[in-house]
């Protein structure tokens, strides 16, 4: 069973497996497409990804791909802790350039779900933090792009000082938003 709760920007879930345990340990469904169905979520993942980072205060992001390639992710975190953050990247959408952040961990066992349209980062709040996601497309490096983690157009919160961050050079180098390809916003 999965629970799953709208967040502040329309389309983006926070989705909570339900963990059975004993003293074996726990087994955990942690994806059920009938039940996303069911809430209105049909997607169709095509590939699985798994991030690993040393160092507390590892920021990676805010990545997109364009269409064709656009993707859909649902993450989740399976060691450590992370400040995940969303970013609406639709052109004339009524939260354009809005954010929202959310913490993952292994200990909380939540997941999000992040539409196609949206940047997407994460910064790791303790060392050795591994996450997971899924995500609808492949990956295409002539589709894909990211938006600098500190654009003052968007103001993200991050809760690690930007001194502090481990980036890697695609990330340090990327473009501000109003310099950005971005999704054309469809009601």
């Amino acid at each position: 069973m999965l629970e799953v709760r709208p967040l502040s920007l329309g389309g983006v879930l926070e989705i909570v497996p339900r963990k059975f345990g004993d003293e074996r340990g726990f087994f955990s469904e942690t994806f059920n497409a009938e039940t996303l169905a069911a809430q209105g979520v049909e997607l169709s993942f095509v590939q699985d990804n798994h991030s690993y980072s040393a160092l507390a205060g590892t920021l990676r992001g805010l990545h997109y791909q364009l269409p064709p390639k656009a993707q859909a992710k649902l993450v989740r975190v399976v060691r450590g802790r992370v400040f995940d953050v969303v970013v609406d990247i639709r052109k004339g959408s009524p939260s354009f350039a809005k954010w929202l952040g959310l913490e993952l961990s292994a200990e909380r066992w939540n997941q999000i779900l992040v539409p196609a349209g949206f940047a997407h980062g994460f910064v790791t709040l303790e060392p050795e933090t591994e996450v997971l996601y899924k995500v609808t497309e492949h990956y295409s490096a002539e589709h894909e792009r990211s938006i600098r983690f500190d654009d003052p157009a968007i103001g993200i919160g991050w809760p690690v000082a930007a001194d502090r961050l481990q980036l890697s050079a695609k990330d340090r180098n990327a473009a501000l938003l109003n310099e950005s390809n971005l999704f054309e916003f469809t009601a």
